[in-house]
């Protein structure tokens, strides 16, 4: 038996509504209220440890201790946020690494927003079992599974969903024991953004050396109610500058965008060379910087 129907026949209300996956219409957003198993504490600060292998947790039909596996690590995504438009569907993969004396048959793993009585979130894979490879040493595995996350579907229906969403993870040892497994609807967390877009323009072009130049741009953000892309307000941005020839990038002033996502300061003309602007991110959205526009100074 594999981990999805193994966790469906002994896990909690969580696991129960993220395994059946049921097709939610448009005008049907998923409701609050789903609970946890008892005894999952989604808020501490670190997940909950698993039960050391052969641990005599529960008893199998056969009377045996049950062999529980231990998770050792949940990578998603290879370590990286995931940033999801308006359009274009992202694909990430959830790689859970887990140990047992008789190996790993198999693991399971998806993500979930919200808190222990509002879940209002839920990203999992359509495959039944994990993709598994034994490491060197035959009683630990990494089995993974795929995500497809389409924007224009109702996976991401609201921007309040952006930010820290936590993963659900489990293990199944491979001794055909139904009982011989581990699952924790908190075992790590990760974090699924707003791509965000970033616009400059410096004028006038060519401009004399010492006369004003006014950089103007604009920063959005993925809007997932509207799928379309929004202004994102008072948010801190770097105005750089390249001098032609050089490798990188200085940092001029900062500027802080308008009601509307738009930027707009002026500078003064000094020497050829490119100006950009560029946002260091936040929780919600990822850092971008903006194509350097080329000025000519006479």
């Amino acid at each position: 038996m594999r981990i999805r129907a193994t966790v469906a026949a002994v896990s909690g209300a969580l696991a129960l509504s993220a395994l059946a996956v049921p097709a939610v219409q448009a005008d049907e957003k998923p409701d609050a209220g789903v609970s946890l198993p008892s005894g999952t504490d989604v808020f501490a600060a670190e997940p909950a440890e698993s039960a050391a292998p052969g641990a005599a947790t529960a008893k199998t039909r056969g009377g045996r201790a049950a062999e529980v596996p231990v998770i050792k690590k949940v990578v998603v995504n290879g370590g990286k946020d995931i940033v999801v438009g308006t359009k274009s569907k992202q694909k990430f993969t959830i790689a859970v690494t887990a140990s047992s004396p008789s190996g790993i048959a198999d693991a399971f793993a998806y993500l979930w927003h919200g808190h222990a009585d509002t879940v209002d979130g839920f990203l999992g894979p359509v495959q039944e079992t994990g993709s598994c490879k034994v490491s060197a040493d035959p009683t630990t595995s990494t089995c993974t599974v795929s995500v497809t996350v389409d924007p224009r579907s109702d996976d991401l229906y609201t921007s309040s969903l952006a930010g820290t969403w936590k993963v659900a993870a489990g293990a199944l040892a491979d001794t055909g024991g139904e009982n011989d497994f581990v699952w924790n609807d908190a075992q790590a967390k990760t974090r699924v953004q707003r791509f965000s877009k970033l616009t400059v323009n410096a004028s006038p072009e060519p401009v004399k050396k010492g006369r004003t130049l006014t950089v103007t741009g604009k920063l959005t953000r993925a809007n997932w109610d509207t799928n379309t892309y929004k202004g994102y307000t008072n948010q801190p941005v770097k105005l750089q500058f390249k001098k032609k020839g050089a490798k990188s990038y200085t940092t001029v002033k900062t500027v802080r965008t308008s009601s509307t996502g738009t930027l707009k300061t002026t500078v003064k003309a000094a020497a050829d060379g490119y100006w950009r602007y560029s946002f260091a991110g936040t929780s919600t959205t990822p850092a971008v910087s903006a194509a350097g526009d080329f000025v000519d100074v006479k």
